[in-house]
């Protein structure tokens, strides 16, 4: 697993072994993942979900504490997963980070809680699956609107996003601070199950 950019997420480049029956490849491996995050992660709920081209899901996130960690990964088709960082107090606050999720590479993501998460569907019936730490809580689910200006998500071109009506009606970034419902950087270094405290804060590269 390599770490990204923003500080809680990785992303998983696994081995894929091909011959003439197909392909093979080991898409979670618990010793490895706990050697490269630090951490455990605690399945509580799997999701899955299908789109159309052009969908774009998200920006989602929950409340912290106890927050929700995802581990996402495309099994069928392509999207383009977006980390974004919605912690307060992060050196990171408000920056995002792109990872091409598809059914040839195999690359999965992992995202800390506090992060918020969403994609895009670069093809139809794009298959996106999700293993998360915590269940599902209506009451403790949010999002901020992924085409917000000031986040500058750069999104596929192409094709007219479309949205959910949730997802369409979403606070700015702004909006939902001043609403007081995004999660603070110190309250996720805190939750059970993270590194140690106090959090590292390693040089960031170029936004």
């Amino acid at each position: 697993m390599r770490p990204l950019r923003i500080e809680g997420a990785w992303t998983d480049e696994p081995t894929v072994f091909g011959d003439d029956r197909g392909s093979f490849h080991e898409w979670f491996k618990a010793d490895a993942f706990e050697a490269a995050t630090s951490r455990r992660l605690e399945l509580a709920q799997a999701n899955m979900s299908v789109s159309r081209r052009g969908v774009v899901r998200g920006v989602h996130f929950s409340d912290v504490p106890p927050g929700q960690a995802k581990y996402v990964r495309c099994v069928r088709g392509a999207v383009l997963d977006v980390v974004v960082d919605l912690r307060t107090g992060s050196p990171t606050f408000g920056e995002w980070e792109a990872v091409r999720l598809d059914d040839a590479e195999h690359r999965a993501v992992f995202l800390s809680e506090g992060l918020g998460h969403g994609f895009a569907a670069l093809t139809d019936q794009a298959t996106v699956v999700y293993l998360c730490s915590t269940g599902y809580a209506p009451e403790r689910e949010h999002a901020v609107h992924p085409l917000d200006p000031a986040l500058g998500i750069a999104w596929p071109a192409g094709a007219e996003p479309v949205l959910s009506e949730k997802d369409r009606r979403a606070p700015t970034l702004a909006e939902a601070r001043e609403q007081g419902i995004l999660p603070s950087y110190e309250s996720c270094g805190r939750l059970p199950g993270q590194p140690g405290e106090p959090r590292s804060r390693p040089a960031l590269g170029a936004a």
